[in-house]
């Protein structure tokens, strides 16, 4: 008899088949999502004339919501199925995008691009986020870091490869506004496959729901951390993942182009190189966390592999200068470090495997966290320090992280012990 939440048929290296289309579906979404990502600070003050300082609360507010919103995801997609949510989520980021754009940006109206860029970003972790609860119940469980690479690899080519490469290509033709008008039919496809073609097993619930019973999950999810530590370090280890990444979304559009001297193209092809890069890491450290430990490649390819990489992203290209060719190097180091985090991803619901979507729902918190986090501290300490102490600070977090590690422990075999004690206590019925 197969267990609860087993595949019927069989995966390949943790690719469960009835979640294939949620995987492309996450590739295409974050595709849409992921056009501006590497011009729109640089656009913003460059060719819009606003200060570095708009645009970091631009993108720190934008975090700020994304956070509220991860953690919000775990908790609607458990409580009234990830489907649902992510229907929700597709519409949603259509209609403030639009206005983003039309009010906003074609406007050159800076509160109204504030406001709507905030409120679009609720869409984005509602959407992806809820999948991750999705895989926790219905991707094989004694390979769920696998399971999390692939879902950490379709992320990256759509926010990183299309969503970097693209706007290498259609800015010098079409430039950024209809470049960023775009990115609504990656949108409207991704959220059509997640609605139309995706199976398997989500949160099971019994009774109707009501704003009562949601609460009561909202009040279990916050509380869990605190009877938990262990998903507090889980927590914490997530926001530091990837401070750099974010960090460096508001810094490097304009210390790569207009400090060291590369052209826009060569920038957008480099930061690029990060999420190809990480296509195939997020996959590799998913199916090694499995047999080295989650723990352990957290702690040495993540945290001391992020901490090395962050100082090589700057301090390479500020050596050398504009050469893409040796800048290259660092930017693959810089890939395949932050990858090495995937296995949080399946450590979280292991912590609790009764509560695996308010566990998942911490994770994504701490997510949305990561990027508020690494906005903030550029848009504070980014004039006080410079750009060198900036990224030696963001540099010296990571080593905190690798302290952490050793107070973190987790069973991985939690979650299929829990499948086979639930699957025997239904027959037992």
């Amino acid at each position: 008899m197969s267990l609860p939440g087993a595949p019927a048929q069989r995966d390949f290296l943790g690719l469960s088949p009835a979640l294939l289309w949620g995987y492309v579906a996450i590739a295409l979404f974050m595709t849409g999502d992921g056009l501006e990502q590497a011009f729109l600070s640089d656009y913003l003050v460059t060719s819009l004339g606003y200060t570095q300082e708009q645009s970091g609360t631009l993108f720190t507010v934008y975090g700020l919501v994304v956070a509220f919103a991860a953690f919000a995801s775990g908790v609607l997609a458990e409580y009234y199925g990830p489907r649902r949510v992510m229907m929700l989520s597709t519409v949603a980021w259509i209609v403030f995008h639009a206005g983003f754009l039309v009010f906003g940006v074609m406007a050159d109206n800076y509160p109204m691009m504030l406001v709507m860029y905030a409120i679009r970003a609720a869409a984005y972790p509602m959407f992806v986020y809820s999948f991750v609860v999705w895989i926790s119940y219905a991707a094989p469980q004694n390979r769920l870091s696998s399971a999390m690479g692939w879902f950490w690899a379709a992320y990256s080519v759509g926010v990183g490869v299309f969503g970097s490469y693209l706007p290498s290509l259609t800015i010098p033709f079409m430039g950024e506004v209809a470049t960023l008008w775009i990115s609504i039919g990656f949108i409207a496809a991704g959220g059509i496959l997640a609605g139309v073609l995706v199976s398997g097993r989500g949160p099971q619930h019994s009774g109707p729901r009501s704003l009562a019973g949601l609460g009561r999950t909202l009040v279990q999810t916050i509380a869990l951390p605190f009877r938990n530590t262990q998903l507090a370090l889980g927590m914490v280890q997530r926001i530091i993942n990837q401070i750099a990444l974010y960090a460096f979304i508001v810094m490097m559009p304009i210390v790569f182009v207009r400090d060291i001297g590369f052209e826009q193209t060569e920038w957008l092809q480099l930061w690029g190189l990060v999420y190809l890069v990480t296509v195939f890491t997020n996959l590799l450290w998913g199916v090694l966390g499995d047999r080295l430990g989650w723990i352990r490649t957290v702690r040495w390819f993540g945290s001391i592999g992020m901490a090395v990489a962050t100082l090589l992203m700057y301090f390479v290209p500020l050596a050398v200068g504009p050469v893409p060719w040796i800048t290259a190097g660092a930017v693959v180091l810089f890939g395949i470090a932050i990858a090495a985090y995937v296995p949080l991803s399946a450590l979280m619901p292991a912590l609790e495997p009764a509560h695996r979507g308010e566990a998942v729902a911490l994770l994504n918190l701490a997510a949305g966290l990561s990027q508020f986090v690494g906005s903030l501290i550029v848009t504070l300490f980014w004039g006080l320090l410079g750009t060198a102490g900036m990224v030696i600070a963001i540099a010296a977090i990571y080593l905190v992280g690798f302290g952490l590690t050793y107070l973190m422990k987790v069973d991985q075999g939690a979650l299929a012990r829990y499948e086979a004690d639930q699957a025997a206590l239904a027959e037992a019925r």
